[in-house]
C-alpha cells in the first residue's frame, strides 16, 4: 500500500546529467528534469507507479469523486498509478468495515501489471461494443470515468493539442454511454484553443464543468484537467 511522505529530510541537490554520445539533447533535458522532479522522488518513496498518481489524488482531494462504493473506470490506465489511488479510496478491497465496497476497472491496449483491487481489461475502448463489454463486467453502469491519456507527441504543439482533444472527446463519448446519472468524468486536455466544442458538449451533459491544473502537473506543461460532475444521463 502506498505510504504518505512529506518529503522532509530529502537532499535538495540538483542533479546534472551529462549529454552522452548518441543521446539527443532533448532526451538529456528530459532525464535531468525527471531526476530533479520532487513528484518523481515522492512516487518512488510512496510506491506509486508514476508521478501522475498525484494528479488524480489532488483532483480528488478537491472534488471528492472517488468515494467508497464508487464504480470507477480508468481509460488508458497504464502503468496503473491512477488505479493505485482509486483502489483504497473507493474501498475496492473491502478493507474498510462499515463502508460500501467499490469497483475499479482499468482499460488499456497494452499489458498492465496486476494490481490488487483493480480489474484490468486488455481492450481498445474505441472498438465497437467496448461499452457493452464494460457494462457486462461491471454488471451495470459506472460512477466515474477518468482518463490521463495523451496521443503520442508529434513535436508540433498545435497538432498534439488537436490529437489530445480528439482523444478526450472520444473518452467523453464513451463516458456518456457508461455513466450513471450523477456520475463524474475526469480527463486530461491541453490548453490551446480547440477545446471549446468539448467544453460546450460537457456543459450540456453535466451540471458542473471545471478546468483545473493540479499542483502535480508541471508548470511548464500545457496540460490541464477537465472535471465534469453531475452527469445528466
Amino acid at each position: 500500500m502506498a505510504r504518505n511522505t512529506s518529503g522532509r529530510g530529502e537532499r535538495d541537490l540538483k542533479v546534472k546529467v551529462k549529454t552522452a554520445r548518441g543521446r539527443k539533447l532533448s532526451s538529456t533535458r528530459w532525464l535531468q528534469r525527471q531526476l530533479n522532479d520532487p513528484y518523481v522522488r515522492r512516487a518512488k518513496a510512496d510506491g506509486y507507479r508514476g508521478r501522475a498518481a498525484y494528479k488524480i489524488l489532488e483532483l480528488d482531494e478537491k472534488y471528492h469523486f472517488l468515494k467508497p462504493g464508487a464504480r470507477v473506470v480508468d481509460l488508458g490506465c497504464a502503468p496503473g498509478g491512477w488505479l493505485q489511488v482509486a483502489v483504497p479510496r473507493v474501498n475496492a478491497l473491502g478493507e474498510k468495515s462499515g463502508q460500501p465496497k467499490g469497483r475499479v476497472i482499468g482499460i488499456d491496449i497494452q499489458e498492465v501489471d496486476p494490481l490488487p483491487g483493480a480489474e484490468i481489461l486488455l481492450m481498445d475502448f474505441l472498438e465497437e461494443g467496448a461499452d457493452e463489454r464494460l457494462r457486462a463486467v461491471l454488471g451495470g453502469s459506472a460512477d466515474v470515468v477518468m482518463s490521463d491519456m495523451a496521443a503520442k507527441s508529434s513535436g508540433h504543439r498545435q497538432t498534439d493539442h488537436l490529437r489530445i482533444i480528439a482523444l478526450c472527446e472520444a473518452a467523453a463519448e464513451f463516458a456518456f454511454e457508461v455513466l450513471d446519472p450523477g456520475g463524474t468524468f475526469v480527463a486530461k486536455v491541453l490548453a490551446g484553443g480547440a477545446e471549446g466544442e468539448l467544453q460546450a458538449i460537457l456543459k450540456q451533459k453535466f451540471e458542473k464543468v471545471a478546468n483545473v491544473k493540479p499542483p502535480a502537473s508541471r508548470s511548464d506543461s500545457a496540460e490541464k484537467f477537465v472535471v465534469a460532475t453531475g452527469f445528466r444521463g
